[in-house]
């Protein structure tokens, strides 16, 4: 059976004019915008489907003319037909985010507005933290089941410093040779290419350090920090597969990934103390918003402590 996404993708790369239009949005978001990679081939996609989508509820050619004469009702029409095609709130409210985005730079100039609707309301998870100690043990298991001592102490460097440092995966795998030697801080490129510096802690420091030392590939300024098997950038699959391994060893939940060492950091830093301002910043967060998130997490946390370890709880 024919997939619709992928039928009104193409459908919209072949027969409308407007696929030139989604395509400049995307150098757009790239070149000026400094999303990432992913960021941009799934707003891009989502130009193509709404395109391709039009394409065949007005039974036309889609232009950036016709784009910048879209009614509400066209936008309901299409969210309709992406909710019927099994997408949730939160897939639905990214993707009605992306459209504006679209319509938006297609009427720059024009005087045109996109019209607006009012997205699906989209309940706010709370990331789930692990503790210190499952933290460590963690990134202790993976190394353990390593196949090669330098394949070893590269996914517990990689984990240590995701857990120390609040690092994202892709800002891990994005490090260079340029932050050797090593200090007491470390420079960390995040989204839109913000830069921030982070406290490297000893133990983190010296898991790189030995990394370094056994690793069989020279790295020089401009290479990859993390080496694959093979020698080039090390995936962040690779990193996922082995959180996915020893986390299933060490019976922890399924919702323990990288990014819940990421999340645990955060927790941990506030339950001791740490501002939010300086969580933000800690973070490579834009805005403060995006920080308060972990004051819910931590009240959660510490009452889990607190009904895990009272006698009378």
């Amino acid at each position: 059976m024919a997939d619709p996404e992928t039928d009104a993708g193409a459908d919209a790369l072949v027969h409308h004019p407007a696929a030139a239009d989604a395509a400049a949005w995307g150098d757009h978001l790239r070149r000026d915008r400094r999303r990432s990679d992913h960021t941009v081939r799934a707003y891009v996609a989502t130009a193509h489907r709404l395109i391709g989508f039009l394409g065949q509820h007005r039974g036309a050619a889609v232009d950036a003319a016709s784009l910048r004469e879209l009614e509400v009702a066209d936008l309901r029409a299409f969210l309709a037909a992406r909710r019927a095609q099994g997408i949730g709130n939160a897939s639905a409210a990214r993707e009605l985010s992306a459209v504006r985005g679209f319509l938006g730079f297609v009427g720059v100039g024009e005087g045109s507005t996109p019209p607006r609707l009012r997205g699906p309301r989209v309940k706010r998870g709370v990331p789930r933290p692990i503790s210190p100690d499952d933290a460590v043990s963690l990134a202790q298991d993976a190394a353990d089941a390593a196949a090669e001592p330098w394949i070893a102490a590269r996914d517990l460097a990689v984990l240590l410093l995701l857990y120390g440092g609040g690092l994202r995966v892709g800002e891990a795998m994005g490090l260079t040779g340029s932050a050797l030697p090593l200090g007491p801080t470390l420079s960390v490129t995040g989204k839109r290419a913000k830069t921030r510096i982070v406290p490297l802690l000893p133990k983190v420091r010296a898991a790189i350090e030995d990394y370094v030392r056994l690793c069989p590939y020279p790295i020089g300024r401009d290479l990859p920090l993390f080496r694959g098997a093979r020698g080039g950038p090390l995936s962040a699959d690779i990193v996922r597969r082995a959180v996915r391994g020893a986390r299933g060893r060490l019976g922890l939940s399924d919702r323990t990934t990288p990014h819940a060492l990421r999340h645990s950091f955060a927790t941990h830093l506030l339950g001791r103390g740490v501002d939010l301002r300086s969580l933000q910043e800690l973070l490579g967060h834009s805005s403060l918003s995006s920080t308060q998130i972990y004051t819910a997490v931590d009240a959660a946390y510490l009452l889990d402590v607190y009904r895990n370890a009272h006698p009378r709880a």
